[in-house]
């Protein structure tokens, strides 16, 4: 069994910052990629950014420049640093890690209103 916690999520106001953070834990032997996806109410699940184990990272266009994914893998742990945040970008977070299949969280909710 792995298990997949993300944490961080909240309300923010537009152009605020918003870190989340996603541990996985239990049958563990070596983790390839990780990632966030998300969805926004009413919108379909879409790819927010991955990053390789050796820290290749990908970015949807519409984060790039405010988003930062980062993972330390000593503590399989893998983090979002979002900057500038939008009303768009209002949406329940998920986090995912591949150890043979992927694995996901149950999703963090971030929300970005004034």
């Amino acid at each position: 069994q792995v298990h997949v916690v993300e944490s961080g999520g909240g309300l923010v106001q537009p152009g605020g910052s918003l870190r989340l953070s996603c541990a996985a834990s239990g049958s563990i032997v070596s983790i390839g990629a990780m990632g966030w996806h998300r969805q926004g109410p009413g919108k379909q699940r879409e790819l927010v950014a991955t990053i390789t184990r050796d820290g290749s990272t990908d970015y949807a266009d519409s984060v790039k420049g405010r988003f930062m994914i980062s993972r330390d893998n000593t503590k399989n742990t893998v983090y979002l640093q979002m900057n500038n945040l939008k009303p768009e970008d209002t949406a329940v977070y998920y986090c995912y890690v591949f150890t043979f299949a992927n694995h996901w969280g149950q999703g963090t909710q971030v929300t970005v209103s004034s």
